[in-house]
């Protein structure tokens, strides 16, 4: 993602040529990543390599990262979506680092079974990548709901990894950063996932691709949108049949793009 994201930078700026070599890079890299990640005895990307480069058969979170970044084919995104959103890896509450049938999971163990807000986030935006809005949505009214039982609705750092049951709050992280600046910027790309928003602002176009509100969320007004040198507001509604859009009180030269189909 990272080597893409150059190529388009070189590209803006004249170095078309090392925009190729960074493309050619990328595209050796996802080819790479399939081919020694992808572990189909559990239909999803492996954690890591052993030392013998065997593919290490534990279900996480960080497949999640997978799909953030692109590099899964849709097939395969289907399978990592639909294992992120079992029981064993999504609580509830959130999407778990490690999932419940692993020999190291552990719900207290800072990085092997429980939630992290930011992580979580990131899991949202690849689903909803590759359009699985409603499974961005699930993640983002769990976290909503979590952040009803903490202090001043302020998401920690990260927090236990309990399944959630009614009537029950989720289960604290004694050590946990609160605030934590990217627990915070995780509410952020939650919305922008389930919101489906992409801004191209060289060309003037606001996108809007499978738009989901969740049902606690009926209106998200982002006022005094800045693209450059133009400004808008941009209107969600939930409505029986989906989710309306608008783009209002535009400032320069905008247009507004929205696409419900992959």
């Amino acid at each position: 993602a990272a080597k893409r994201a150059a190529a388009e930078i070189a590209r803006a700026i004249g170095e078309s040529g090392y925009a190729a070599v960074l493309v050619g890079q990328a595209d050796r890299l996802q080819e790479a990543i399939n081919t020694k990640f992808w572990c189909g005895e559990i239909g999803t990307y492996a954690l890591a390599l052993d030392g013998d480069k065997r593919a290490c058969a534990v279900r996480t979170s960080n497949a999640g990262h997978v799909l953030y970044c692109g590099v899964a084919d849709h097939e395969k995104a289907t399978l990592v979506g639909r294992d992120l959103m079992s029981q064993a890896l999504y609580s509830g509450w959130g999407v778990r680092t490690v999932a419940t049938d692993a020999s190291l999971y552990n719900p207290m163990s800072y990085h092997n079974g429980t939630i992290w807000p930011h992580d979580c986030s990131i899991v949202a935006a690849g689903l909803a990548r590759y359009g699985m809005s409603s499974y961005a949505g699930r993640i983002f009214t769990g976290m909503f709901h979590a952040a009803c039982h903490f202090s001043n609705f302020r998401l920690p750092e990260l927090f236990c990894g309990f399944q959630r049951h009614a009537g029950e709050g989720p289960v604290t992280y004694p050590s946990a950063c609160t605030p934590q600046a990217w627990s915070s910027g995780a509410v952020f790309l939650m919305l922008e996932a389930t919101l489906g928003v992409d801004i191209n602002a060289p060309a003037g176009v606001v996108s809007v691709r499978q738009p989901y509100l969740p049902e606690w969320l009926d209106r998200v007004t982002l006022n005094n949108l800045a693209i450059g040198d133009c400004r808008a507001t941009l209107e969600f509604r939930r409505r029986k049949d989906g989710v309306e859009v608008g783009l209002t009180q535009v400032q320069g030269n905008l247009r507004l793009s929205r696409t419900d189909r992959m």
